[in-house]
């Protein structure tokens, strides 16, 4: 029988042992009597032991216990929460009592969420449920002779399995004093406190402030540390390579709790943040920073360390690089640190937690400058510091490069990197015109920009221009003026999308304004009561963020399009429709409550509340399905009309097409005045593909025959074409006229006519192949062809496998080969370009030709036929 399978057997057993059955208010089975307080620091009161101070054995009992734990397959890969609510049971698990293996737990859910510092509903949903789910917890639930629930009942399966299957040298198999005092470590770490009766209040743990989102982190990340720092204070860092950018104190934190770097990174700095942990770094020789470590606070106050330089480097907020002792040169003390300003930012925050080689005694450094420097004298061109002629900047010194290869664009002109001293200055080699240190500072400054750096300046395509001012667009210089010193802290790219995001808020405004021209002042009026819900611009960190998933947005309080925050956007008044749903939801709640009245008459306010809430969910929850569902029939509606729609858009197409058609087909022939023929009849339609064909065998025939150059000769050469062509479509026709029985075509002339004009296309079809084959075989024999024909042959002949022998049988017959492919392909060549350069020289003389007199169109006119219907119309 399996692990699973075996504790399922002996739940009941274990759960119900010892089962009290008496009212409510007695204490729960399992439950201790008394609750032991925990001490703050130094010794407690009777004298025992600091809980933070543990022995070296203890800890690593206690270390291998919880790391077991939360490696069980059951509780690895779970969320911080279910870990923690794991470790807390386990903790207050029962010792085994003789040979009885009693393990259970007895706590309120409630209870378990303030040892968490997260809330009933989270446990509900993030802690129990998934550790049900894998096995790693059975829990049973507990209540009085009344039916309502008094508590929880707990077995953690790793424990339970530990001591069925492992025995007593299992990892998790700790007996009832370490139990203890894994329990009594955490509830000085994050106990929630309490006040018994007739016994000393217990005062909550470190962290016991500390709740809501990433507190269950917090909590476990906290006791990891702990047990992993010995009695020095400092935290065991890993080894191996880590990120320089998190830190190696980070990476530790990641491995403990099993997350990312960057992760391990932000649960430290809340601790450090918290009092509980600070970050330093070891002290070298020469004054340079060396390793970084991590001291846990607690862990060090317990056995009595001094924190002096973790609590400065934990609250300072300057902090300088010490001078080296035999360094020499610029380094000679002549400036107190102070004077020089404040950096504003913390060594301990900004120092990487890699470890810094350090460098001998005697090695010289350059001067550690501020990074902003208020000038106390004037400016002077020599005063014997390193750092002269870089300006108030504070940056390193430029490379002789510097704006060579930086494009200056109209008013902007290329700062780059360069200094303000530097930024008008010659470029290398060129000799200055003016010293520009001799010019006023206010002058020198006027190339910086609002935070104190020279504005940047785009070096290619791929990087946008930061714009220090609002758009020049009226409208959006009035909706985000309030917001004008976010947006110079923007990006180019950054500012460009918030332009595009705003445009689109203004144009959606406007649409809803009664009167054009308002949407501009509304938008800022927005930004404005956002700023004032955040606190200022001060107190926004991420101004790209904010401005598109905050600022700018429209937050409707109901469904109406013109509510934002509950104020119409057209009026500016209170929105109507979100009193409605207010009312609404007031007048559902109450009708809700009398119905729970009605039902339930016994509950208490406690219960009362509780089965109102639930009763308000479900049906929250039927709304948000009929929602949904409403949504979803719209859906399917709009996508019936549109197909509808479609469908009588194609119907219309089609009807358009059939009218059309119909005219079309009404039109008389163009060539003969055949009524109804759609403007060209069958037989005149043949007629023109011949003519065509006939044309295109002239050209074919001049291409080899006739001097292009020469048109009267290209003309002669069409003309025999023609008279040739024109003998085998006489010689067609006469043949069908023989075949065809007496009176036939007199009984249909049209479909005669037509049979006829289809007889003459097919005998110009048949014999258009022969003037090709004939062209090409003449253009084969010329010049062109015959020299490419010679170079194929020696190429073929050349080939390194007939090297040995290019006269031999094999050889001659592959370049005879060569040459005949190369020969019919100069010939097809010819053929196309000859081809070409008759087509247009004959679409250029069609352009230049002059419309015929009317003295010579009209015998022909007068001598084509007139039907019925057109001799009528003429006559009358």
């Amino acid at each position: 029988m399996s692990a699973v399978a075996a504790s399922a057997a002996v739940l009941d057993h274990l759960l119900w042992d010892d089962v009290d059955d008496s009212v409510d208010g007695a204490r729960l089975p399992g439950q201790r009597t008394a609750l032991r307080s925990v001490p703050a620091s130094g010794q407690t009161g009777d004298g025992s032991e600091d809980p933070l101070r543990l022995g070296r054995r203890m800890r690593m009992r206690l270390l291998a216990a919880v790391q077991a734990l939360l490696a069980d397959p059951s509780i690895a890969g779970q969320s911080d929460v279910a870990r923690l609510a794991a470790v807390v049971l386990y903790a207050k698990s029962r010792a085994p009592k003789g040979n009885k293996n009693d393990n259970v737990t007895s706590i309120w859910v409630a209870e378990l969420g303030r040892w968490m510092g997260v809330g009933e509903s989270t446990v509900n949903r993030r802690a129990l449920p998934p550790l049900r789910a894998s096995d790693g917890l059975h829990t049973e639930e507990v209540r009085n002779a009344q039916g309502h629930p008094t508590g929880l009942r707990c077995l953690v399966m790793p424990l339970w399995r530990a001591r069925t299957q492992g025995g007593a040298r299992h990892p998790l198999a700790l007996n009832k004093a370490e139990l203890a005092t894994l329990l009594h470590l955490i509830e000085a770490l994050f106990g929630h406190g309490w006040t018994p009766e007739d016994k000393e209040p217990t005062p909550p743990g470190l962290l016991a402030d500390r709740t809501g989102k990433g507190a269950a982190t917090d909590r476990l990340g906290l006791l990891l540390m702990v047990l992993n720092t010995g009695s020095s204070g400092w935290l065991q860092l890993c080894g191996g390579s880590v990120k320089k950018r998190e830190g190696r104190g980070a990476a530790t934190m990641a491995r403990l709790l099993g997350c990312s770097p960057a992760g391990g990174r932000k649960v430290l700095a809340r601790l450090t943040e918290a009092g509980v942990a600070a970050r330093g770094r070891k002290g070298t020789g020469t004054g340079m920073d060396g390793k970084g470590r991590v001291m846990v606070l607690p862990v060090a106050r317990a056995y009595g360390r001094d924190l002096t330089v973790a609590e400065a480097a934990q609250g300072s907020e300057t902090v300088f690089s010490a001078r080296p002792a035999g360094a020499g040169g610029d380094l000679a003390p002549a400036v107190e640190a102070g004077a020089l300003g404040a950096s504003g930012e913390s060594e301990a925050e900004t120092a990487s937690e890699a470890e810094i080689p350090a460098r001998s005694a005697g090695a010289e450094l350059h001067t550690v400058h501020a990074s902003v420097v208020t000038p106390v004298v004037p400016p002077q061109l020599d005063c014997g510091f390193s750092g002269e002629g870089r300006g108030g900047e504070g940056r390193r010194p430029e490379r002789v490069c510097v704006r060579e290869d930086q494009a200056v664009d109209g008013e902007n002109a290329a700062a780059g990197t360069g200094s303000p001293v530097a930024e008008d200055g010659p470029l290398r080699g060129e000799k200055p015109k003016k010293s520009p240190i001799d010019e006023p500072v206010e002058k020198r400054s006027a190339g910086v920009g609002a935070s104190g750096r020279p504005k940047a300046v785009g070096g290619g395509k791929a990087q946008q221009q930061r714009r220090v001012d609002l758009p020049a667009d009226l409208g959006l210089r009035v909706a985000l003026g309030p917001v004008s010193w976010l947006w110079e802290r923007l990006s180019g790219f950054q500012q460009d999308r918030v332009e595009e995001v705003a445009r689109g808020e203004l144009a959606s405004l406007e649409g809803l304004l009664a009167v054009p021209g308002g949407a501009p002042r509304l938008l800022a009026d927005r930004l404005t009561d956002r700023l004032e819900e955040t606190g200022g611009e001060a107190l926004i960190r991420k101004p790209f963020g904010w401005l598109i998933g905050r600022g700018l947005v429209r937050r409707p309080s109901c469904s109406d399009r013109r509510c934002d925050d509950g104020t119409r956007l057209d009026t500016g008044g209170e929105c109507e429709n979100c009193g409605n749903v207010v009312h609404i939801r007031r007048a559902r709640r109450a009708k809700t409550a009398a119905q729970i009245e009605r039902e339930l008459p016994h509950l208490g306010d406690d219960e009362r509340r509780r089965v109102l809430e639930e009763r308000l969910r479900e049906q929250a929850a039927i709304e948000a399905e009929d929602q949904v569902w409403r949504r979803e029939q719209a859906r399917a509606e709009k996508a019936r009309r549109e197909e509808a729609r479609a469908a009588d858009q194609e119907r219309v197409e089609r009807a358009a097409a059939a009218a059309a058609d119909a005219v079309r087909q009404a039109l008389a022939c163009e060539d003969c005045g055949q009524q109804q023929a759609g403007g060209l009849c069958e037989a005149c339609g043949y007629r023109r593909r011949t003519e065509a064909l006939i044309v295109e065998a002239g050209m074919v025939a001049a291409t080899w025959s006739a001097d292009l150059a020469d048109q009267a000769d290209v003309d002669a050469v069409a003309a025999d074409v023609r008279a040739s062509l024109s003998a085998d479509v006489e010689r067609a026709r006469r043949a069908f006229l023989d075949s065809a029985p007496p009176g036939e075509l007199d009984a249909d002339p049209i479909g005669a006519a037509a049979v006829l004009a289809f007889g003459a296309l097919r005998a110009v079809e048949a014999a258009l192949p022969e003037f090709r084959s004939s062209a090409l075989g003449r253009l084969a024999r010329t010049e062109e062809a015959e020299a490419e024909a010679q170079r194929a042959f020696k190429t073929e002949q050349g080939r390194r496998w007939f090297r040995h022998n290019p006269n031999g049988a094999d050889a001659v017959a592959a370049a005879t080969k060569a040459a005949g492919t190369a020969r019919e392909r100069a010939a097809e060549y010819l053929l196309a370009t000859r081809l070409k350069q008759l087509r247009e020289q004959a679409a250029a003389r069609t352009e230049q030709a002059v419309a015929a007199p009317w003295t010579d169109r009209l015998p022909e006119l007068a001598a084509r036929h007139l039907d019925a219907d057109m001799s009528g119309a003429v006559i009358a």
